[in-house]
């Protein structure tokens, strides 16, 4: 067997990410500079007038007239300039933002279904949504404070060393004590301040999605004190982490707005001034170009420290975007195997969540999706060799924590055995290409997820293709062409906009879809759930009219369900115990038979609280 390994790759660098958009830099920087430089024209342009104007005898009207003009022209450019500059920037962001998005996006497709699971979904939404817009203030608009904060105060103080050396120096005062305070913010304390601060808003964010997914189960059995609990203990922690990091930070951003406030400089340039002028080494009217250019030193620094922050917040939203970008994929075969038919077989198989060391990679993703009750490192499924037939139904039962929906999983390949291995026509799954391997299974869950598009699109999600005539056969077939004909734009209805369903409703769309994809392999996971007995009816006989040519794996727990299966195993503790055909286990009356009896009555009771349900 050859496949590529899991290792993850190393983190893509914030110069690896943003190296695509070099062009896109340079054009941004460019136009700032030019827009800068040009800034400045007004300010020396009122500095030489008030030279000119003020130096004795007659003022020359034609240099003062290219004076004016060259200051107005120098507006009209940096206007230009700078607009242009902050256009590109944030297209720039713009295509940035997309291209980061659509690399989560794939990235997070490409990971297994365990590990992903394994992340909370309010952590991840805040990577994918806030922390790729975090990003923002890096790319529209910290290169063009950095050539600011670069470039105006060295073409002014190349102008000023030309009027007054020493007084230039003394204007400078200001913005050596702000420049002096920065360290002061990025000290390890300040750092991991921040951290805490950033974990503490991730974790609000997780018990809000949480809380909201959650909230009918909240109600009913009573426990929104706990689960407001929970929250009001994330948003206890997120005020004590914004409460030392603004502690922390409150002097030192203090003494610089202090330091770079237009009164604090005018003071230093005016009592360094007033030092040089009444000891006869600098002419009255030579201190203009200092007041007016000494406040146009510290502006560029002071927009630069105010955002300060937001480049912190972009820093380490880029080190939480590159961790996601970082995780292993699913491992894919380096040459690629494609089956001969749809046979499955089970050999020797083992699984745990987080099994040992060096299995993260293969197998080890624990999460939501695995069964009730498994434990990190204890194996749920031991020794299982299962053969699926083509053209035959096998069903799965056992109690809560069996290890049911985890052996179902190892079909599509959300998970990969610890030991052992699931072949398919013959071939082991790590052998197929992935989009080989979804051309074959297909599989209905208990817990469907609808996407937020048409119903035709969710029907036709695994065929996009297909036509509408088809799409519409396969509603009929699952028995919910007639509810979405109820919808107000029927098929082209956008489920979470003007179409909502019901869970057995959004199973009979999950099974539509199943069926319009028609692979070879099925797995079905208590798909019928939620459906009342008549839906179930009309659903198991539009699978069976297709039975001879699929392998179908199912987990349920109706008599219903299982009478017409071929083979029926029964696990208990990742063990198969037992197997043969329904008839053939009750009348064993070992343990399948005790399970059924036990089980049988709370199941009747719930479909008919099912039906009730349906009715209303």
């Amino acid at each position: 067997m050859t496949s590529t390994g899991t290792t993850a790759p190393p983190p893509p660098g914030v110069a690896r990410l943003l190296r695509p958009y070099a062009g896109g830099f340079a054009v941004v920087v460019t136009l700032q500079v030019i827009g800068a430089v040009a800034g400045l024209a007004p300010l020396l342009a009122v500095a030489e007038l008030g030279r000119t104007l003020l130096a004795p005898g007659q003022a020359d009207d034609g240099h003062v007239r290219d004076v004016v003009i060259a200051g107005a022209a120098g507006l009209l450019v940096r206007l230009l300039f700078t607009a242009a500059s902050s256009g590109v920037g944030h297209l720039l962001d713009t295509r940035v933002q997309l291209s980061l998005r659509r690399q989560l996006a794939a990235r997070l497709g490409r990971m297994p279904i365990g590990r992903l699971a394994r992340r909370h979904s309010g952590e991840l939404a805040k990577v994918v949504g806030e922390d790729v817009s975090a990003v923002h203030p890096v790319i529209a608009h910290t290169p063009g404070e950095l050539v600011s904060a670069f470039v105006v105060p060295l073409v002014s103080l190349g102008y000023l060393f030309t009027v007054d050396w020493r007084l230039t120096l003394i204007t400078l005062i200001p913005v050596l004590l702000a420049v002096a305070l920065v360290p002061l913010m990025m000290t390890p304390t300040r750092l991991r301040e921040q951290k805490e601060f950033d974990a503490a808003m991730g974790r609000i964010s997780a018990s809000v999605v949480e809380f909201v997914q959650g909230i009918a189960v909240v109600k009913a059995f009573g426990g929104s004190e706990r689960a407001h609990g929970r929250f009001r203990t994330a948003v206890d922690d997120f005020t004590r982490s914004f409460y030392r990091m603004v502690r922390g930070l409150a002097g030192v951003a203090a003494g610089m707005q202090v330091a770079l406030s237009p009164p604090f400089v005018l003071l230093a340039v005016l009592a360094g001034g007033a030092y040089r002028i009444t000891g006869g080494a600098l002419a009255p009217a030579d201190l203009l170009p200092f007041l007016l250019l000494g406040l146009g030193l510290t502006a560029p620094v002071a927009a630069l420290g105010h955002g300060f922050d937001d480049v912190q917040a972009a820093r380490r939203a880029v080190d939480r975007i590159r961790d996601v970008l970082a995780e292993p994929s699913l491992p894919e075969p380096v040459r690629p195997v494609a089956p001969e038919g749809h046979r499955v077989e089970l050999r020797d198989v083992r699984f745990g969540y987080g099994g040992r060391s060096g299995d993260e990679g293969r197998s080890g993703y624990g999460g939501r999706f695995g069964d009730e009750g498994a434990e990190a490192g204890r194996e749920v499924l031991r020794g299982i060799d299962l053969v699926l037939e083509p053209g035959t139904v096998t069903a799965v039962v056992g109690p809560s924590g069996s290890g049911k929906s985890t052996l179902v999983q190892l079909l599509p390949r959300f998970y990969d055995p610890t030991h052992g291995s699931v072949l398919l026509g013959g071939v082991d799954l790590r052998e197929v290409g992935s989009r080989e391997l979804y051309r074959r299974v297909s599989f209905v869950f208990q817990d469907v997820r609808l996407l937020r598009a048409s119903v035709a699109d969710n029907i036709a999600l695994a065929v996009p293709h297909a036509d509408r005539d088809a799409v519409v056969r396969a509603a009929r077939r699952a028995s919910i062409h007639d509810r979405v004909l109820e919808l107000p734009r029927g098929y082209d209805s956008v489920i979470g906009e003007d179409a909502r369903f019901s869970g057995g409703e959004a199973q009979r769309v999950s099974i539509a879809r199943a069926l319009l994809a028609d692979t070879p392999v099925l797995v079905l996971d208590e798909a019928t759930a939620f459906a009342d007995p008549q839906t179930e009816q009309a659903v198991r006989e539009a699978l069976a009219q297709t039975r001879e040519k699929r392998t179908t794996l199912v987990i349920a727990h109706r008599l219903e369900t299982i009478a017409d299966a071929d083979t029926v195993v029964m696990l208990r503790d990742g063990e198969i115990v037992e197997r043969g055909t329904t008839a053939e286990l009750l009348a064993r009356g070992g343990e399948f038979a005790e399970f059924w009896k036990i089980n049988a009555g709370a199941v009747e009771a719930d479909s008919m609280e099912l039906e009730g349900e349906e009715a209303r």
